[in-house]
């Protein structure tokens, strides 16, 4: 690979980890009651409970709808980032 095209490939993988950023996904879990965003640079944004959720003191269903939608949207933005970053690796064999 000479080094022209290697420069170009950082310079638009930037442009990519960029838009990454910018570009948001959320899941929710428990019936909605639970819901987290997270950027697909895999920066989180939010979390929302809902008062009903904290309300019925059930700490087990609180962490459990916590986790499963934190492991929800970390899905989401890996899928998302493999996607835009699949035409840049393409023949390279890297596992994006």
């Amino acid at each position: 690979m000479d080094m022209m095209k290697m420069m170009k490939q950082v310079a638009e993988m930037k442009k990519i980890q960029k838009q990454l950023a910018g570009k948001k996904v959320e899941f929710s879990s428990a019936g909605g009651q639970v819901t987290v965003k997270m950027s697909c640079d895999m920066n989180p944004q939010s979390v929302t409970i809902s008062p009903e959720l904290i309300q019925s003191g059930n700490i087990k269903k609180i962490e459990s709808a916590i986790l499963d939608a934190f492991k929800g949207v970390l899905h989401a933005a890996q899928s998302e980032g493999a996607k835009d970053m699949k035409s840049l690796t393409a023949g390279m064999g890297l596992p994006f």
